[in-house]
Protein backbone atom coordinates (compact mmCIF):
# COMPACT_ATOMS: atom_id res chain seq x y z
CA UNK A 1 0.00 0.00 0.00
CA UNK A 2 0.87 3.92 -0.94
CA UNK A 3 -0.18 5.87 1.93
CA UNK A 4 0.56 8.72 -0.21
CA UNK A 5 -2.55 8.14 -2.10
CA UNK A 6 -4.81 6.63 0.32
CA UNK A 7 -7.18 8.66 1.85
CA UNK A 8 -6.85 9.61 6.32
CA UNK A 9 -8.89 6.55 8.37
CA UNK A 10 -12.13 9.39 8.87
CA UNK A 11 -12.42 10.04 5.26
CA UNK A 12 -12.28 5.86 4.38
CA UNK A 13 -14.62 5.28 7.34
CA UNK A 14 -16.99 7.73 5.92
CA UNK A 15 -16.97 6.46 2.48
CA UNK A 16 -17.65 3.18 3.57
CA UNK A 17 -20.57 4.27 6.31
CA UNK A 18 -22.48 6.31 3.36
CA UNK A 19 -22.24 3.10 0.83
CA UNK A 20 -23.32 1.31 4.18
CA UNK A 21 -26.52 3.38 5.06
CA UNK A 22 -27.47 4.10 1.34
CA UNK A 23 -30.90 3.22 1.23
CA UNK A 24 -33.93 3.29 -1.78
CA UNK A 25 -36.31 5.27 -0.29
CA UNK A 26 -40.21 5.69 -0.31
CA UNK A 27 -40.95 7.87 2.44
CA UNK A 28 -40.20 11.24 2.64
CA UNK A 29 -41.09 14.87 3.80
CA UNK A 30 -42.73 17.63 2.27
CA UNK A 31 -39.79 20.24 2.71
CA UNK A 32 -37.95 21.29 -0.17
CA UNK A 33 -34.64 20.66 -1.48
CA UNK A 34 -31.84 23.21 -1.19
CA UNK A 35 -31.24 23.97 -4.62
CA UNK A 36 -27.06 24.51 -3.85
CA UNK A 37 -27.54 20.96 -2.48
CA UNK A 38 -29.46 19.96 -5.60
CA UNK A 39 -27.07 20.94 -7.93
CA UNK A 40 -23.87 19.75 -6.07
CA UNK A 41 -25.74 16.23 -6.05
CA UNK A 42 -25.88 16.28 -10.23
CA UNK A 43 -22.39 17.88 -10.39
CA UNK A 44 -21.55 14.29 -8.49
CA UNK A 45 -23.55 12.46 -10.73
CA UNK A 46 -21.84 13.98 -13.43
CA UNK A 47 -18.23 12.93 -12.18
CA UNK A 48 -19.36 9.51 -12.83
CA UNK A 49 -17.33 7.04 -15.25
CA UNK A 50 -18.68 6.35 -18.40
CA UNK A 51 -17.30 4.06 -21.56
CA UNK A 52 -15.52 5.97 -24.21
CA UNK A 53 -16.50 9.26 -22.18
CA UNK A 54 -19.56 9.14 -23.70
CA UNK A 55 -21.66 10.77 -20.82
CA UNK A 56 -25.04 8.99 -22.10
CA UNK A 57 -26.66 10.32 -19.31
CA UNK A 58 -29.82 13.18 -19.09
CA UNK A 59 -31.52 14.79 -16.03
CA UNK A 60 -34.61 15.51 -16.51
CA UNK A 61 -36.47 17.23 -13.35
CA UNK A 62 -39.92 17.21 -13.15
CA UNK A 63 -41.40 20.91 -11.96
CA UNK A 64 -44.73 20.72 -13.46
CA UNK A 65 -47.06 19.52 -10.50
CA UNK A 66 -49.72 18.63 -13.53
CA UNK A 67 -46.90 16.25 -15.20
CA UNK A 68 -45.69 14.92 -11.78
CA UNK A 69 -49.59 13.41 -11.68
CA UNK A 70 -49.54 12.37 -14.99
CA UNK A 71 -46.20 10.06 -14.41
CA UNK A 72 -47.93 8.66 -10.95
CA UNK A 73 -50.49 7.68 -12.85
CA UNK A 74 -48.21 5.83 -15.23
CA UNK A 75 -46.08 4.46 -12.28
CA UNK A 76 -49.99 3.19 -10.98
CA UNK A 77 -50.64 1.78 -14.11
CA UNK A 78 -47.36 -0.53 -14.12
CA UNK A 79 -47.90 -1.42 -10.46
CA UNK A 80 -51.12 -2.90 -10.97
CA UNK A 81 -49.32 -4.68 -14.39
CA UNK A 82 -46.55 -5.99 -11.70
CA UNK A 83 -48.60 -6.80 -9.02
CA UNK A 84 -50.86 -8.99 -11.64
CA UNK A 85 -47.70 -10.68 -13.00
CA UNK A 86 -46.55 -11.67 -9.60
CA UNK A 87 -49.73 -13.99 -9.28
CA UNK A 88 -49.41 -15.55 -6.17
CA UNK A 89 -47.88 -12.78 -4.08
CA UNK A 90 -49.77 -9.85 -5.65
CA UNK A 91 -51.90 -8.75 -2.52
CA UNK A 92 -48.22 -9.01 -0.77
CA UNK A 93 -46.94 -6.77 -3.37
CA UNK A 94 -49.98 -4.19 -3.27
CA UNK A 95 -49.15 -3.57 0.05
CA UNK A 96 -45.66 -2.47 -0.06
CA UNK A 97 -44.91 1.15 -0.86
CA UNK A 98 -43.32 1.33 -4.00
CA UNK A 99 -42.66 5.12 -4.97
CA UNK A 100 -42.68 8.19 -3.47
CA UNK A 101 -43.36 10.35 -6.81
CA UNK A 102 -46.22 12.77 -5.31
CA UNK A 103 -44.37 13.27 -1.32
CA UNK A 104 -40.63 13.94 -2.57
CA UNK A 105 -39.01 17.17 -2.65
CA UNK A 106 -37.76 16.92 -6.12
CA UNK A 107 -38.56 14.42 -9.01
CA UNK A 108 -36.15 13.30 -11.71
CA UNK A 109 -36.34 11.32 -14.48
CA UNK A 110 -32.95 10.12 -15.92
CA UNK A 111 -32.67 9.13 -19.76
CA UNK A 112 -29.98 7.60 -21.99
CA UNK A 113 -28.91 10.08 -24.47
CA UNK A 114 -30.09 9.56 -28.36
CA UNK A 115 -27.47 9.06 -31.17
CA UNK A 116 -25.13 6.19 -28.90
CA UNK A 117 -24.46 4.38 -31.89
CA UNK A 118 -21.99 6.73 -32.73
CA UNK A 119 -20.44 6.02 -30.27
CA UNK A 120 -18.08 2.75 -30.42
CA UNK A 121 -15.34 2.80 -28.03
CA UNK A 122 -15.72 0.19 -25.56
CA UNK A 123 -19.31 -0.73 -27.02
CA UNK A 124 -18.90 -2.69 -30.34
CA UNK A 125 -19.07 -5.65 -28.40
CA UNK A 126 -20.94 -4.59 -24.95
CA UNK A 127 -23.21 -2.08 -26.66
CA UNK A 128 -25.01 -2.23 -23.22
CA UNK A 129 -21.87 -0.58 -21.19
CA UNK A 130 -24.25 2.93 -21.96
CA UNK A 131 -26.64 1.68 -19.54
CA UNK A 132 -23.74 0.58 -17.23
CA UNK A 133 -22.56 4.22 -17.37
CA UNK A 134 -25.84 5.72 -16.74
CA UNK A 135 -25.80 3.54 -13.60
CA UNK A 136 -22.94 4.97 -12.27
CA UNK A 137 -23.77 8.28 -12.46
CA UNK A 138 -26.94 7.26 -10.69
CA UNK A 139 -25.08 5.54 -7.99
CA UNK A 140 -23.15 8.68 -7.37
CA UNK A 141 -25.81 10.95 -6.69
CA UNK A 142 -27.28 8.26 -4.42
CA UNK A 143 -23.99 8.43 -2.34
CA UNK A 144 -24.04 11.62 -1.77
CA UNK A 145 -27.51 12.14 -1.62
CA UNK A 146 -27.01 9.73 1.94
CA UNK A 147 -23.71 11.96 2.91
CA UNK A 148 -25.88 15.25 2.55
CA UNK A 149 -28.67 13.23 4.49
CA UNK A 150 -31.26 14.00 1.73
CA UNK A 151 -33.42 10.32 0.95
CA UNK A 152 -33.71 8.91 -2.71
CA UNK A 153 -35.68 6.03 -4.46
CA UNK A 154 -34.88 4.06 -7.57
CA UNK A 155 -38.40 3.62 -9.53
CA UNK A 156 -38.48 1.45 -12.16
CA UNK A 157 -42.21 0.79 -12.27
CA UNK A 158 -43.55 2.23 -15.97
CA UNK A 159 -43.47 1.91 -19.37
CA UNK A 160 -40.68 3.59 -21.12
CA UNK A 161 -42.64 4.06 -24.10
CA UNK A 162 -45.32 6.21 -22.58
CA UNK A 163 -43.29 8.25 -20.52
CA UNK A 164 -40.89 8.70 -23.54
CA UNK A 165 -44.08 10.50 -24.95
CA UNK A 166 -45.33 12.74 -21.91
CA UNK A 167 -41.57 14.21 -22.04
CA UNK A 168 -41.05 14.35 -25.60
CA UNK A 169 -37.41 12.19 -25.38
CA UNK A 170 -36.13 11.75 -29.12
CA UNK A 171 -36.54 8.84 -30.87
CA UNK A 172 -33.55 7.15 -30.00
CA UNK A 173 -33.27 8.20 -26.36
CA UNK A 174 -34.56 5.85 -23.59
CA UNK A 175 -35.95 6.89 -20.13
CA UNK A 176 -34.40 4.73 -17.86
CA UNK A 177 -35.10 5.22 -14.37
CA UNK A 178 -37.74 7.88 -12.15
CA UNK A 179 -35.83 9.12 -9.28
CA UNK A 180 -37.53 10.45 -5.67
CA UNK A 181 -35.59 12.78 -3.73
CA UNK A 182 -36.32 14.02 -0.54
CA UNK A 183 -35.79 14.78 2.97
CA UNK A 184 -36.57 12.21 5.47
CA UNK A 185 -37.97 11.23 8.91
CA UNK A 186 -35.39 8.49 9.10
CA UNK A 187 -33.66 6.23 6.87
CA UNK A 188 -34.48 2.82 7.00
CA UNK A 189 -32.41 0.52 9.57
CA UNK A 190 -31.96 -2.47 6.38
CA UNK A 191 -33.61 -2.23 3.24
CA UNK A 192 -37.32 -2.02 3.18
CA UNK A 193 -37.42 -5.22 1.28
CA UNK A 194 -36.03 -7.02 4.00
CA UNK A 195 -38.26 -5.13 6.67
CA UNK A 196 -41.18 -5.86 5.04
CA UNK A 197 -40.29 -9.23 4.86
CA UNK A 198 -40.49 -9.31 0.95
CA UNK A 199 -36.98 -10.95 0.51
CA UNK A 200 -33.45 -11.33 1.92
CA UNK A 201 -30.08 -9.52 0.71
CA UNK A 202 -27.86 -12.55 -0.15
CA UNK A 203 -24.17 -12.88 1.33
CA UNK A 204 -21.44 -11.82 -0.71
CA UNK A 205 -19.69 -15.13 -0.44
CA UNK A 206 -22.59 -16.38 -2.25
CA UNK A 207 -21.72 -14.05 -5.64
CA UNK A 208 -17.73 -14.68 -5.66
CA UNK A 209 -15.84 -17.45 -7.56
CA UNK A 210 -12.49 -18.35 -8.27
CA UNK A 211 -11.56 -18.67 -11.60
CA UNK A 212 -14.57 -20.62 -12.98
CA UNK A 213 -18.33 -20.04 -12.61
CA UNK A 214 -19.10 -21.55 -9.05
CA UNK A 215 -15.45 -22.18 -8.13
CA UNK A 216 -15.25 -21.46 -4.63
CA UNK A 217 -11.64 -22.48 -4.38
CA UNK A 218 -8.87 -23.57 -6.49
CA UNK A 219 -8.05 -26.78 -6.74
CA UNK A 220 -5.01 -28.17 -5.04
CA UNK A 221 -2.46 -29.53 -7.90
Amino acid sequence: MNPKHRFSDAECGAVYRVIAERRDMRHFLPEPIDPIILQRLLAAAHRAPSVGLMQPWRFIQITDSALRQRIHALVEEERLHTAAALVERSDEFLRLKVQGVLECGALFVVALTDQRERHVFGRRTLPEMDLASVACAIQNLWLAARAEGIGMGWVSLFDPAALGALLEIPNGAKPVVILCLGHVETFYSAPMLELEQWTRARPLDDMTFQNRWGQKETPQP
